[in-house]
């Protein structure tokens, strides 16, 4: 295990900045998420840390080590593809000994080390098979078995689930987990999936046009975003706008068209001064229907529900704006159109953010 650390890394392609100013820690043996939208930035990222792009400026440590400028091939680290990069004509043992291979390891450990490497991702037996008569998940496993094979420190994943469906994707999710705390690798994983990053990561970065947004847990993340945008991106949430009243021991008082609203602020370095605009958030499941007593309350009518099994997504029209509601376990059913309603949602779940 060894930590990976980027300092101030740039990359430039002509006039587009890709990546502006990147510092970040990823701590040995952490599985470690990049995650944002389309054109953010994190595979980028994540190819300069494998050694296929070349920084601009700034470097990258593996442990003590200034890798910026050394081959992939002498990072001890490798690299599984969205598209799994399979060759065809091979069958899956000699497309997991390749790499073995290429650094010229005698071949009784070859294939003792391939079938080390087919146990790991619980695919023994299946060195003879042809890559052409494996499932999608299946050659997604080989890909993972080649990158292991090799004994990597560290295990980079670019959108590796991405070609998978649902239910192999939510399989290979805990799979990619365990192979990565069984071998002691740190691991870095790009996605824009959301879900699969609140599922596995240990920590994540969220990025956007070429910065870091923000770094933490899923649950920090998720609870405590520090921007609308962070809080947009991960997962759901109701965004209001407001105007501050009173600031006090972390907490902030905004006036909005719907009434006053009480809220904590995300960011330990800000506190709104009285007049300044504020973005609130609220998650669809941090409001509460029919709760008739303490502040934080809002009036507003059903305009759409849907009914999801597990739960009961309602559209609520507002003085501020449409809301999404979010039920769990319901015991009672709302129908669009019923006489006024009332949403209240508790000062610990409502996120104060700048404007």
């Amino acid at each position: 295990m060894e930590s990976i650390r980027a300092e101030s890394v740039v990359k430039s392609f002509g006039s587009t900045l890709a990546l502006d100013e990147i510092s970040l820690l990823v701590e040995p043996g952490e599985l470690f998420f990049l995650l944002g939208a389309s054109g953010c930035g994190k595979t980028t990222l994540l190819r300069c840390i494998a050694g296929l792009e070349t920084p601009t400026r700034g470097a990258i440590f593996f442990g003590d080590r200034d890798v910026t400028k050394m081959p992939p091939h002498k990072r001890e680290a490798a690299m599984v593809f969205q598209s799994y990069a399979l060759w065809p004509h091979l069958s899956v043992g000699q497309n997991i000994s390749f790499g073995l291979e290429e650094r010229r390891v005698p071949k009784p450990e070859i294939k003792r080390r391939v079938a080390e490497a087919l146990e790991m991702v619980q695919l023994p037996g299946y060195g003879d098979r042809p890559i052409d008569q494996m499932s999608g998940g299946q050659q997604q496993r080989v890909s993972l078995a080649r990158a292991l094979v090799v004994r990597p420190k560290c295990l980079l994943l670019d959108e590796p689930l991405s070609n998978l469906d649902a239910q192999l994707r939510v399989e290979m999710r805990r799979e990619i987990r365990r192979i990565v705390k069984e071998n002691g690798l740190t691991g870095i994983y790009v996605t824009h999936d959301q879900e699969e990053a609140l599922a596995m990561a240990d920590r994540m970065a969220v990025l956007t046009r070429g910065k870091i947004g923000q770094i933490g847990t899923p649950e920090q993340i998720y609870r405590t975003p520090r921007s609308a945008y962070v809080a947009n991106f991960i997962g759901e949430t109701n965004l209001i706008s407001g105007e501050t009243l009173e600031t006090r021991d972390g907490f902030t008082l905004a006036k909005t068209a719907a009434g006053p609203i009480v809220g904590r602020v995300s960011d330990p370095q800000w506190s709104p001064a009285v007049g300044e605009d504020v973005r609130i958030s609220i998650r669809p499941e941090a409001w509460r229907l029919h709760q008739q007593e303490g502040d934080n309350m809002i009036a507003g009518n059903i305009v759409e529900r849907a009914y999801l099994g597990q739960r009961i997504q309602y559209w609520v029209a507002t003085d501020a704006g449409r809301q999404q509601v979010v039920e769990l376990n319901p015991h009672l059913i709302h129908e669009p159109g019923e006489a006024k309603i009332a949403l209240h949602a508790r000062h610990n779940d409502v996120v104060i953010l700048k404007p």
